[in-house]
């Protein structure tokens, strides 16, 4: 794989980032290592993506990495998109973490799991914390739709968009049933 490359897009909830690895072969596609979600400002937003992808300059996504832009964007329009299929790298992060986004990738659009829910499907029932945790630090959200995963008694639980409401946002979009006054 060579380095990491990233771009920036507009979509109805504001400048999103993405950087990928592309493969070293041209056969293979480019695998997803970061997704960031809007900041305060498209600045904002491009000056994390860069730091965290180690990259100086914003690149031209390849061909694989501009189809899941538009899947990104229609999904943030309301139009549901299945993104368990996209290849992501997650170098660096431990192994409970994995298993953690791998459970969260299975919970269906417009459904929420707790962190207990996915502690015991990841078989550490007294987890719950630790799951919040690595999901607090999810390097693909979006992808890995962290944002499914609640509080027990519906309370939203942490989400490290800016804003905050970017979960309710995104479970709105996705038809789940929330609870407006549980969010701030």
């Amino acid at each position: 794989m060579s380095p990491k490359a990233y771009c920036l897009f507009e979509t109805p909830i504001g400048a999103c980032g993405i950087a990928w690895l592309e493969a070293a072969d041209s056969g293979s596609p480019p695998v997803v290592v970061l997704v960031q979600l809007p900041e305060a400002t498209a600045q904002a937003t491009e000056s994390r993506i860069a730091r965290k992808a180690g990259s100086k300059q914003p690149s031209v996504p390849p061909q694989g990495i501009a189809e899941i832009i538009g899947k990104i964007r229609k999904h943030l329009q309301g139009e549901v998109q299945d993104f368990r299929y996209i290849a992501v790298e997650l170098d660096g992060v431990a192994p409970f973490a994995r298993l953690v986004y791998e459970a969260a990738r299975k919970i269906p659009a417009g459904q929420t799991r707790t962190y207990g829910e996915i502690a015991n499907i990841v078989g550490q029932p007294k987890a719950a914390q630790e799951v919040g945790q690595a999901l607090s630090k999810n390097p693909v959200p979006i992808i890995v739709p962290c944002h499914r995963v609640a509080a027990a008694g519906g309370k939203p639980g942490g989400f490290s968009a800016h804003g905050g409401r970017t979960k309710f946002k995104l479970l709105a979009l996705e038809g789940a049933s929330v609870n407006l006054q549980l969010f701030p």
